[in-house]
């Protein structure tokens, strides 16, 4: 089981360490969320996801189905509810544990923060992966 948690702790959370895919994302929204050039996930089930300590300190932005979990305190963006609900993407950054699986590949690098050169051989994605 992995854990994680947010910037100043008040937000924490477990997920075994059977993500399904990881992946770097370049698209605008993510590079907003994390003030980065890319944001770093993996994703889960949804189920397999648990909040550990401080579920009512989450700001939630978006719907139900599809929204962005952040501290409110902090502000650290913890993780992503996506594809209709059903899977969480977490940031990897937030992990207290290294995952066993690495990101395969950058999407959405046809919106890649232009002062960021992508230097690895990982493949690359103008939108997600077909």
């Amino acid at each position: 089981m992995l854990t994680g948690k947010c910037f100043c702790g008040a937000v924490q959370y477990s997920v075994p360490d059977a993500f399904t895919y990881a992946l770097n994302c370049h698209c605008s929204n993510c590079r907003r969320t994390t003030g980065s050039a890319f944001k770093p996930f993996a994703g889960i089930v949804r189920r397999e996801f648990t909040v550990t300590q401080g579920a009512d300190q989450l700001l939630i932005y978006g719907a139900e189905k599809t929204h962005d979990a952040h501290c409110r305190h902090c502000g650290s963006l913890l993780y992503s509810v996506v594809r209709d609900g059903a899977y969480v993407h977490v940031a990897l950054g937030t992990l207290m544990d290294a995952p066993t699986l690495r990101p395969t590949a950058h999407i959405f690098v046809g919106s890649k923060a232009p002062w960021f050169t992508i230097t690895d051989k990982l493949p690359q994605y103008e939108g997600h992966i077909p």
